[in-house]
């Protein structure tokens, strides 16, 4: 099957405070590899033939920092800034709004959506992204769960849950892109906040949503210990 590569759009999160990672400012800017952190998936979304806008969804205070950070990645995919709100989910849409009329318009096939902390995208792993969004309206990596889970019934006794079953989802997220949009409307209409884009699709939408295998380097970058073991 042929694809029209250039036909998507990249949403990078990068609104967090860092509070966990204990860091008094914004930890996107925080040096990982000899470059700020949302510096790596900027480039990665940058070189992907299928992305032609890049929206940065940030906090007024780090504009500054984040164009020196698009003007130091040498970056050519047209993008801009937006701010984000007081949750992901609201940032989220933020990101949505100021790709709508493109959207509409039909200029945009597919967004994805991408948490600046996970610096080690791979362009691989993005293009298998959009081409299984491509074909089947969702695609989102996951990795399976290595620690046994259970549930608790209401009289307290633990019940295993099959591990085979259960995964973890990572980012970059990407969707078809009338039809997140239209989630995301939909989801502000019934007051509603997902935990990630997945969660949201699923509950307002009828997108298939494809499981790609995951990559175990494309981790999130949260606490202080993440950190310290990117510096060793």
């Amino acid at each position: 099957m042929e694809f029209d590569e250039g036909r998507a759009a990249g949403i990078l999160l990068a609104g967090g405070k860092g509070s966990r990672a204990r860091f008094s400012g914004n930890k996107a800017y925080v040096d990982v590899g000899g470059s700020p952190m949302i510096s790596h998936s900027l480039k990665t979304l940058d070189r992907s033939p299928w992305v032609v806008e890049l929206v940065m969804v940030i906090r007024p205070q780090d504009r500054g920092m984040a164009e020196e950070v698009v003007a130091g990645s040498e970056i050519t995919t047209p993008w801009r800034m937006v701010t984000g709100g007081r949750s992901r989910h609201r940032s989220e849409f933020h990101g949505l709004e100021a790709l709508s009329d493109r959207i509409r318009d039909g200029q945009l096939d597919l967004v994805a959506i991408h948490d600046a902390a996970r610096p080690f995208l791979s362009s691989s792993l993005l293009e298998t992204l959009f081409r299984d969004a491509h074909l089947h309206g969702g695609a989102v990596p996951t990795m399976t769960l290595e620690a046994p889970v259970f549930s608790v019934s209401d009289d307290g006794d633990l019940v295993a849950l099959g591990q085979d079953r259960l995964h973890r989802a990572q980012t970059p997220q990407v969707f078809r892109a009338p039809e997140l949009l239209t989630a995301y409307h939909r989801a502000r209409e019934a007051g509603f906040e997902g935990v990630d884009t997945a969660e949201t699709v699923s509950r307002f939408s009828d997108l298939t949503t494809r499981a790609v295998p995951g990559d175990p380097a494309n981790v999130k970058l949260t606490f202080p210990e993440d950190f310290r073991t990117q510096d060793t």
